[in-house]
């Protein structure tokens, strides 16, 4: 009798393991039909799903995580556990804005930047690039095409010019203004002085984007050249919250020397700052700057390489769900904060705008640029630009959003 069910038992042990190799193999398929990478984790904790409904059960209530709490989320590869987070915030997102998706004109006006950022295409020293800087005239052009459309938000967006461009913005964010007075306009424009803030604001701008990219000092020098500086970049972020500028912020996620620690340290500034926007997208290297040998979204460790228990360094291939999670954290915190799913997501996923959506994200930012400054544009390789990037392609982008249950807000600031 004994013997008896002790075959029983094997022949249920090979059944449960084929059922479960049947399952990890359609989840195989679909994951690399979606374009990601499958990671069999069969030795998950118990546990894990817990500490991520805990996460969400203290944001839901405005109660503050520690770091190690975020810490542990943001390490997690529990696909049921990160599917709670996002489901959680997908939920959150809906019950504030229902299934609308905002949608912001974007006009890249200039790639002429006098800084020289390591990561960025459009640095300074990179003299590979096409420059141009669009006229009003062509600005306007662009605002009245997306007006048709049913844009109502403008987001003007570029390299950092010289102080002595201020006016000419100021003139153009009183332009657009004029001639589109129900319409709201968005710069992204870097760091400016106090004056230059506060004339934007005067002209008509009330919404201002700009990402601090790390809150470590260290870190911060790592990505930029000496002479700017992250109290200069966070100085900046609380003039223009004092001004009443709608302010955003936000980080590249998997950019260089970047470490969970960082991220975790950035996640708790926010929570101090609260932002209004925030833009989060993963790093993508771009082949003109000292970054180029950099593996798309590989992270490395630690400034210094010392190492502990906390400042671990990001997995290759986390860049990308590493954003879906902080999005979906970020609208749990911040439930009215308006977070696209940006171009970058778009670059690296090809379905990025779907994800950041589905992960709680609320806005897409098509291009009003001139296609043929489009490609000049370039931040980092791939970059797209046209398709259901575009605002010539908003049929496509509807489709695509219906296809999830979403639907495309127009005529609306």
């Amino acid at each position: 009798m004994r013997l008896y069910f002790f075959f029983v038992f094997q022949k249920y042990i090979r059944l449960l393991t084929r059922a479960r190799k049947r399952t990890e193999n359609r989840e195989k398929q679909y994951f690399c039909r979606a374009g990601l990478r499958f990671t069999a984790m069969p030795n998950r904790k118990k546990n894990t799903s817990g500490k991520v409904r805990n996460l969400i059960l203290k944001l839901q209530r405005n109660e503050i995580p520690d770091a190690q709490e975020y810490r542990e989320v943001l390490l997690c590869h529990d696909r049921n556990a990160v599917s709670l987070l996002h489901e959680a915030a997908r939920e959150a997102s809906v019950r504030r804005f229902g299934n609308g998706i905002h949608i912001r004109g974007l006009v890249e006006i200039t790639n002429i930047c006098r800084n020289d950022c390591f990561y960025c295409g459009i640095r300074r020293s990179n003299g590979r690039v096409t420059r141009y800087r669009l006229t009003r005239s062509e600005i306007l052009g662009c605002c009245r095409r997306g007006y048709a459309s049913g844009f109502r938000t403008f987001v003007l967006q570029g390299g950092e010019l010289p102080d002595s461009a201020d006016r000419d913005i100021a003139g153009l964010c009183s332009a657009i203004r004029s001639e589109f007075p129900d319409c709201a306009v968005a710069l992204s424009l870097g760091e400016r002085s106090e004056e230059g803030y506060r004339m934007f604001r005067e002209a008509g701008a009330t919404r201002y984007l700009l990402r601090h990219e790390t809150r470590d000092p260290v870190h911060y020098s790592r990505l930029h050249p000496p002479g700017m500086s992250l109290s200069n970049r966070l100085h900046c972020l609380d003039m223009l919250k004092d001004m009443g500028y709608m302010t955003g912020t936000g980080i590249m996620v998997g950019s260089p020397y970047q470490s969970i620690g960082n991220i975790v340290d950035d996640i708790l500034y926010m929570a101090r700052f609260r932002p209004e926007m925030i833009g989060i997208g993963p790093f993508i290297p771009h082949r003109d700057t000292p970054f180029a040998g950099a593996r798309r979204a590989k992270a490395y460790s630690v400034a210094g390489g010392v190492e502990d228990t906390f400042h671990v360094p990001l997995p290759e291939w986390d860049a990308g769900e590493m954003t879906l999670k902080l999005i979906s954290i970020f609208r749990l915190m911040f439930p009215d904060a308006f977070i696209p799913a940006t171009t970058a997501l778009a670059t690296f996923y090809p379905d990025g705008h779907e994800r950041g959506i589905l992960a709680g994200a609320n806005v897409v930012m098509p291009n009003l640029s001139p296609p043929s400054v489009r490609d000049d544009y370039s931040l980092y390789d791939g970059k797209v630009a046209y398709g259901a990037e575009s605002a010539e392609g908003l049929d496509e982008l509807r489709i695509r959003l219906e296809d999830i249950g979403y639907r495309i807000l127009l005529s609306e600031a």
